[in-house]
């Protein structure tokens, strides 16, 4: 059974490396950030299947760095660290968009627990954030295989195609932020990447035009969004 990836964002060093270790003792494989900006890119730079943050960080707090994550990703599950207890704090904390809320201080066991229920809760969703085979209008795209095929004619993607294809598939009909998409794919969001960028996407626009019933927009100063009627 493969282990499950979990990004952890707490600033107390002590605690970070503790809470790291001991879930690294329970099977999960663990990568710490001390802020909520080094979160963001790590974040942006490699899948987890779930994000501990803690609240009050440096650079970015918690409730922010989760409103980011949420604009692009509404699967994956988010637990807040807190030693804050206030109704209000709570209330935000789901508002912005977490699944459920542990206060400091807390037992390992009792985390395990909050963890072990938020995946089986997301399990469905998860699956979803790893599938290969999507039915766009008239085309099926593999993207394992980076092919896209309409009727008898494959058309081959290279790397990049497909990821970016495939990053518009798991978000149909929704935005892809622009600058997610470029941490995502391309590791950075310069401008020269970003013109690249637009490259790869005026391609996909020409491999989907034989459907009128789909078109991938741009949102200026937003992103991408691809539609299918």
């Amino acid at each position: 059974m493969s282990k499950k990836k979990v990004l952890l964002l707490e600033d107390d060093n002590n605690l970070g490396f503790i809470m790291q270790e001991q879930l690294e003792m329970n099977n999960f494989e663990v990568v710490l950030c001390q802020n909520g900006v080094d979160g963001l890119i790590e974040y942006n730079k490699n899948r987890y299947d779930l994000l501990l943050v803690d609240v009050m960080m440096p650079k970015k707090n918690g409730f922010t760095f989760v409103k980011e994550v949420r604009l692009t990703d509404q699967q994956v599950p988010i637990i807040f660290l807190t030693a804050k207890s206030l109704k209000e704090d709570r209330i935000e904390g789901f508002k912005s968009g977490c699944d459920d809320y542990v206060t400091k201080p807390f037992s390992m066991e009792e985390l395990l627990l909050r963890i072990q229920a938020v995946l089986r809760r997301s399990g469905d969703n998860n699956s979803e954030s790893t599938q290969t085979q999507f039915n766009i209008g008239k085309y099926n795209f593999d993207s394992e295989k980076q092919i896209l095929q309409i009727g008898k004619e494959k058309i081959s993607l290279t790397s990049k195609e497909s990821e970016l294809l495939h990053l518009l598939c798991l978000n149909m009909n929704k935005v892809v932020q622009r600058d997610f998409a470029l941490q995502k794919i391309w590791g950075n969001d310069s401008y020269f990447t970003a013109r690249s960028m637009d490259v790869f996407i005026s391609r996909l626009r020409k491999f989907l035009q034989e459907d009128p019933k789909i078109s991938i927009i741009n949102l200026h100063g937003r992103g991408y969004k691809l539609i299918v009627e």
